[in-house]
């Protein structure tokens, strides 16, 4: 589905971008992955290689313009191109009434969730556009990016502003040939997850005692339950793939049915 392409992956040591990593290599991309967790990175990598596939590292904050336009330069230099990008770095934490959320946890969300995309975009995009590359662009939003969750304010704008991004960005370069959408995520089993419900276990309690209030994201998808970190790295790589080569400008929900309900 993706042989011959090059894909730049961040938030990619672990959850859904580990995933995506070891997924979009076994459908023959080139990854270039891109993660603060060097270590982690480096066995990803010996892991992927090892299997057979292609795949370098370049560790960094999604946040530093400076290491995004790095990760960028050693997918070009390493494997010649720029095809794809799937922009899934993200942070959040639980549910925090708005007016006890702390200026500094405002700021970290909304730099790593939506300062991320943006410096990914203004790196991507002119790696694609200067080489004639026909690209595709996935970014990582949420539920969250749709209505409100119960997960904390600064989150539910952020990822709303994903999606805005996302359209954005569709809109402009689509005569250029690139294509750009967004994945609305579900809850899904990944460590950001699992800290996230011990943090709030006396709300999802709640839930389960009426499921009716609906607070938990699990409780609202109509598949109740988690989705695996592989069914969201598929969803990705659809769209990352000329087989999605007349979608773009969709935020795509990949969420057990929460937008359904």
């Amino acid at each position: 589905m993706l042989a011959g392409s090059t894909v730049m992956i961040t938030g990619a040591s672990s959850g859904i971008g580990a995933a995506a990593a070891r997924y979009f290599a076994e459908q023959g991309a080139a990854v270039l992955l891109m993660s603060r967790r060097k270590e982690r990175l480096d066995r990803l990598v010996e892991e992927i290689n090892g299997a057979g596939g292609r795949a370098a590292a370049s560790a960094g904050d999604v946040t530093s313009p400076a290491d995004v336009e790095r990760a960028v330069a050693a997918a070009v230099g390493r494997f010649g191109s720029l095809d794809a990008a799937f922009n899934n770095a993200g942070w959040g934490t639980a549910g925090t009434p708005l007016h006890e959320v702390p200026d500094e946890l405002y700021d970290q969300i909304m730099d790593v969730n939506v300062r991320g995309v943006w410096n990914c975009l203004r790196r991507q995009i002119p790696a694609m556009v200067e080489r004639g590359v026909r690209g595709a662009i996935v970014n990582t939003s949420s539920t969250a990016g749709q209505f409100a969750t119960g997960a904390v304010a600064p989150y539910v704008a952020a990822k709303h502003a994903v999606i805005g991004l996302t359209k954005a960005a569709a809109a402009e370069y689509g005569d250029r040939g690139i294509r750009v959408n967004a994945l609305v995520v579900g809850s899904t089993r990944t460590p950001l997850m699992e800290k996230a419900l011990m943090e709030k276990a006396l709300m999802e309690k709640a839930d389960r005692e009426d499921p009716r209030q609906g607070r938990g994201t699990a409780a609202r998808a109509i598949q109740h339950r988690l989705a695996d970190p592989l069914e969201i790295a598929r969803a990705a790589a659809w769209l990352c793939s000329d087989q999605a080569s007349f979608v773009t400008g969709a935020a795509v929900p990949v969420d057990g049915g929460c937008s359904a309900v």
